[in-house]
């Protein structure tokens, strides 16, 4: 920084003032500063910077697999946006287990960390609490957990729903849900979404055969391809299928093709969480963006936020994301004029 500053012909106050944003320098200097910083090739120590301030740099991402798309391109979204800020994410899995996950938020184990982002899925509020975690934590998921917890969340009711509406006013009336399940007073992504499929129907007047909710879980490709043979088998008929991810879409877009069934002609098909295969895929898939980019930054700017003592005094907040709607080729465009 003093030679940047000597470059420059400015005090290391003002370098430091214009590489981190704050106000005070003039654009002429700032320019004289920002090429003084090319022309040296000077980086911003991140290391001393997070030492300085008690801090390690690191923050934790802590959810329950890895072994899908979803979770996998979360983690480049955050890191990606952490690494802009001069922090990098460490992810670690807890494999969706209560073991698993109080090992995760254990406070020996959170110590490294200035912050976790964790998704709970076997845990309450309660659990939480206990840990002591001792850092900032913003909440993924759908299990909302009263207490100090910022929680960014997608709308996985409303989600299910505008595919459902889509399917139909596409003219599917018989439509399966691949990996559905009864919901009994549990919030979770599956309960969350077979209601918002229960809804659509409601809302056009439709009747859902329980027969065409089935379940595949743990939501992989495979499961997604054993469902729909699993309705073949039975000889349920369809004519749409919502698949609760895209990871399993790709399984029932390959079960459609072995059984001979034409998608969109004869069959129609959403997926839901819009990874980025879809688009790869033949047909390209229909799907529900849940706003995985704005949860990514929500998430962040909450998490740094409290890291950075710049929301320390706010109350904890919720955050639901937008979905919408992502229409390709494994469903029939509907004019909507």
């Amino acid at each position: 920084m003093s030679d940047v500053a000597r470059e420059a012909g400015v005090s290391k106050m003002t370098v430091s003032n214009v590489i981190n944003g704050r106000p005070g320098a003039s654009e002429e200097t700032r320019s004289r500063v920002m090429a003084a910083v090319q022309r040296l090739d000077y980086r911003l120590n991140a290391a001393a910077r997070h030492f300085r301030a008690g801090r390690s740099g690191a923050i934790g991402l802590l959810v329950p697999h890895l072994d899908g798309p979803y979770y996998s391109h979360l983690a480049v979204r955050l890191d990606t946006m952490a690494r802009a800020r001069g922090y990098h994410v460490i992810v670690e899995r807890t494999g969706a287990s209560r073991e698993g996950e109080l090992l995760a938020i254990a406070s020996d184990r959170v110590r490294p960390y200035d912050g976790i982002v964790f998704s709970p899925v076997q845990l309450d509020t309660s659990d939480v609490l206990a840990a002591g975690i001792g850092v900032p934590v913003v909440l993924l998921g759908e299990r909302r957990l009263a207490g100090p917890f910022d929680h960014v969340m997608m709308d996985n009711v409303g989600g299910a729903e505008l595919a459902v509406t889509h399917l139909i006013q596409g003219g599917a009336r018989r439509i399966a849900l691949v990996g559905g399940r009864p919901d009994r007073g549990v919030d979770s992504m599956a309960t969350l979404r077979t209601r918002g499929y229960h809804q659509a129907h409601a809302r056009a007047g439709l009747a859902v055969d329980d027969r065409l909710v089935i379940d595949a879980a743990p939501f992989t490709t495979a499961d997604g391809y054993e469902a729909v043979m699993r309705l073949h088998g039975q000889g349920v008929p369809f004519d749409g299928v919502l698949v609760l991810t895209d990871a399993a879409a790709m399984g029932v877009l390959r079960a459609l093709a072995d059984l001979g069934r034409r998608v969109p002609d004869e069959v129609q098909v959403v997926g839901f969480d819009n990874d980025v295969e879809g688009e790869y895929l033949v047909p390209r898939l229909t799907t529900i963006d849940p706003g995985n980019e704005s949860m990514a930054a929500h998430i962040m700017e909450r998490l740094l936020g409290r890291i950075e003592d710049a929301v320390s005094g706010e109350d904890a907040v919720e955050v639901v994301t937008t979905a919408r709607l992502v229409v390709r080729e494994s469903t029939r465009r509907v004019d909507h004029a």
